[in-house]
């Protein structure tokens, strides 16, 4: 959640899964079309733009000036970038990243066709293209990856769209969607979350064909073999990516958070088609190069998880040294840090969303909460109260078959906003409310001073090292075995020996 306020999107499409159905009951909430000017979904975000086989991927190239597909591309750039949390600089990663984009542009079958490449700062997994060889990956991916094949496998799929044209292809079913594309770029072109609707809606059309997705399969996995990279790397990332799709959601059967498993079909007869084109090129094992010792070197010190400017999540709680905030949610509860908002989902189909505005000329908090942005809302209900010291106000509403808490607070120029909602009649309300009231406060100077940003740390293993040691070194989460090994790619047998380089989540 980033320091300027942005407002949640939320979705209005079926919600046919526990989690969907608590991201549509926030949306039922929110009525005023200042406060919540789209109900688009977040989580369909899924391709993207920008690489260039250069050791500077922000430039852009020359012979793409005159191209109508890149003007495309860097048309809806800014967009993509905003909807993802900006972009991540860091000339090592970034070097990394040009490293294999140049392999595989080596390789093209298409060598009049550039390449950009934009690394964005999104913890999400996910990778895309766009028309005039845009292409992104997420910070997220690349720590996610162990080696530079499957990083290679992700970009070379990509690039495979762009070489077959995928994406002019795509566009001509877009042309439905233009006057509705003006028309919310007109309202709301001045406000983030705007434009990340905007990119939303273009991301869900631009989600390519089974067909388009099998052929770039193949000019991936082709691509990947003449670069000299394992041919096998796309079947082996994404077992990493549904592995850690599992481990990180709520509702692991649907949940979409993992971006790139959202947008890119994972059948299981997908993956083995990935490996028979592979054994084109030998046996799984013994040809190409993974390329893990500069990998791993390259990505050493990359910021993990929540960027500082979106703030931070501990376990159970939320931490914005800028906003000078914290608060808990009840145990049990996992929390997602988005660019708009903070979402945490729990037990029972319980959800809440934190959020906040400016507060302008708002007068009392009583007024503000009767203004109209909360739908449902049961008049009754509002009362003004304290919040460790802070002016606050309190009510209840209802819609469909959902309950609703809303508990807004202000701090100097901003109303900070609490929504919590649990199926109608759930005796769970109150007490999770109480929760968010109680631990609501500023921070400290010196809370403040410690917060610090968890990084990808790259160690060597000692003789005296063992998984349990190596994982108990991890920060951020309460499941640190787990975490490593997926981060690590390791089986439940696996071990380590003296001299292996391994990846660790520390400050």
């Amino acid at each position: 959640m980033t320091e300027g306020w942005t407002r949640k999107a939320c979705s209005d499409a079926p919600a046919t899964t526990p989690r969907r159905l608590r991201s549509a009951a926030l949306c039922l909430l929110l009525a005023g079309a200042t406060a919540l000017s789209s109900c688009q979904s977040i989580l369909d975000q899924t391709y993207q733009a920008n690489v260039s086989p250069s050791s500077n991927p922000q430039i852009v190239d020359e012979v793409q000036k005159n191209d109508p597909r890149a003007q495309m591309g860097a048309r809806e750039h800014p967009r993509i970038v905003a909807s993802y949390g900006g972009e991540y600089h860091d000339a090592k990663t970034e070097r990394l990243v040009a490293r294999i984009a140049g392999a595989l542009t080596a390789v093209s079958e298409n060598p009049n066709q550039s390449f950009r490449i934009t690394i964005l700062n999104s913890p999400a997994i996910n990778a895309f293209a766009l028309p005039g060889g845009y292409l992104y990956v997420t910070r997220g991916l690349l720590a996610l990856a162990n080696d530079a094949s499957e990083v290679a496998a992700v970009l070379s799929h990509e690039m495979g769209h762009v070489t077959a044209n995928h994406g002019i292809e795509r566009q001509k079913r877009e042309e439905a969607e233009v006057i509705a594309s003006r028309v919310v770029a007109e309202v709301l072109s001045s406000d983030l979350a705007g434009k990340a609707a905007l990119a939303r809606g273009k991301l869900r059309l631009a989600a390519f064909s089974r067909q388009q997705e099998l052929q770039a399969d193949v000019i991936g996995v082709r691509m990947l073999g003449e670069a000299g990279y394992d041919p096998y790397a796309s079947p082996r990332f994404l077992d990493s990516m549904a592995a850690y799709a599992r481990y990180s959601a709520v509702d692991p059967d649907n949940d979409q958070s993992l971006d790139f498993l959202s947008s890119h079909p994972n059948a299981p007869q997908r993956v083995e088609l990935a490996r028979q084109h592979a054994r084109n090129f030998g046996q799984e094992g013994a040809v190409g190069d993974r390329g893990r010792d500069y990998y791993l070197a390259g990505i050493d010190g990359l910021l993990y998880g929540d960027s500082p400017e979106e703030g931070y999540v501990r376990n159970e709680t939320f931490l914005h040294g800028g906003l000078g905030i914290r608060f808990d949610v009840p145990e049990g509860f996992r929390i997602d840090n988005k660019v708009e908002a903070v979402l945490a989902t729990g037990p029972n189909e319980t959800a809440i969303r934190f959020d906040g505005v400016a507060a302008g000329d708002t007068g009392s908090l009583t007024n503000y909460m009767t203004s109209g942005w909360v739908a449902g809302l049961l008049p009754d209900t509002v009362r003004e109260i304290s919040v460790n010291g802070l002016p606050a106000a309190t009510a209840r509403a209802s819609a469909e078959r959902w309950d609703f808490d809303v508990t807004v607070i202000r701090i100097d120029k901003q109303i900070f906003r609490f929504l919590t909602a649990v199926p109608k009649g759930s005796a769970i309300l109150q007490p999770t409310a109480d929760i968010l009231r109680q631990s609501f406060r500023r921070m400290t100077p010196q809370e403040i001073a410690s917060l610090k940003p968890l990084r990808v740390r790259v160690v060597t293993v000692s003789a005296n090292d063992t998984i349990a040691s190596l994982a108990a070194r991890m920060m951020g989460t309460d499941r640190k075995l787990d975490l490593f090994k997926l981060i690590n790619a390791m089986p439940a047998s696996a071990t380590v020996s003296p001299g292996q380089k391994v990846k660790i989540i520390s400050e």
